[in-house]
């Protein structure tokens, strides 16, 4: 099956994590190739990166690949695709113009690629165990912290119980409370924040069923999840990829919510209604 040219920036960056350093360095150098075609041999590509051919093919097939030709050719429609053109380096001679185009863009392909890759099976199970949930626990350190916040104010505005642990403590004595009825969102950029994946190991442990949000599929937090949704975001020297990353991941907690929503919609209509006239109330007096 053909891989669809959009994702193929998504999924190098996803797995490049768990090449070794000298596969990580050989993928930089086919990657960085500007001159890189069609006609790009393999024994050139290995000669360049100082490797055997045998070694190009299997980083090839470590990728998602069939092979060399499979990834060059994949990675030469991605170059000429509009997801890829929109993300540009910054640098210092950029005008402001230039700085809001290029910020922006970065964001709009961490979009385009996170949408590309999203696995909707993954996504439904994720909307059908939040809408079933007793209580919803989210965890994240950080600028991860920042979206569990957002999307728990979402689930409470249409009176879902959701609480969120930014600390390492927290995380814990909530994970040791959970149970089967209880479901625990687990937000890590790298996937390997140890506090998370802690708590998230012990909530699982206890029967809460447990939902991952992070950049990377073979993440150890991934791995021990029931549900796995993933976002994407090109990284660069000054942004990193994390600001990018967190508005796709903002985005696909959007969309669950919604999905949750939806399974009831009058009844999320009303306790939205009930929960707005209860903060209109209380400001009035």
């Amino acid at each position: 099956m053909k891989i669809d040219p959009r994702t193929v920036g998504a999924q190098v960056r996803m797995r490049t994590p768990s090449l070794t350093p000298l596969e990580a360095r050989v993928v930089d150098t086919m990657t960085g190739r500007a001159d890189l075609d069609l006609t790009t041999s393999l024994r050139e590509v290995a000669e360049e990166a100082g490797v055997s051919d045998a070694m190009i093919v299997k980083i090839a097939k470590k990728l998602g690949f069939n092979g060399y030709r499979d990834f060059r050719e994949a990675l030469v429609e991605y170059r000429q695709s509009d997801v890829a053109s929109l993300h540009a380096e910054i640098s210092p001679e950029d005008s402001a113009a230039d700085i809001v185009r290029k910020v922006f863009n970065t964001a709009v392909q961490a979009l385009e690629e996170t949408m590309s890759i999203l696995d909707m099976e993954a996504f439904e199970r994720a909307a059908t165990l939040l809408h079933g949930a007793r209580n919803r626990d989210f965890y994240g350190l950080g600028g991860s912290a920042q979206i569990a916040r957002d999307v728990a104010h979402k689930f409470l505005r249409i009176g879902l119980r959701a609480t969120v642990q930014d600390d390492a403590h927290m995380m814990l004595m909530s994970a040791s409370l959970l149970g089967p009825e209880d479901v625990v969102v687990a937000f890590s950029h790298s996937g390997a924040t140890s506090a998370v994946l802690e708590a998230t190991r012990l909530a699982r442990a206890n029967g809460a069923r447990t939902i991952a949000l992070t950049n990377y599929s073979n993440a150890p937090l991934a791995e021990i999840a029931d549900v796995t949704l993933c976002s994407t975001a090109q990284g660069s020297p000054l942004l990193g990829e994390n600001a990018a990353a967190r508005i796709a991941q903002l985005n696909i907690m959007d969309a669950i919510f919604v999905a949750v929503a939806q399974r009831d919609f009058p009844t999320a209509e009303a306790r939205l209604a009930k929960t707005m006239r209860s903060v209109s109330d209380k400001r009035n007096k």
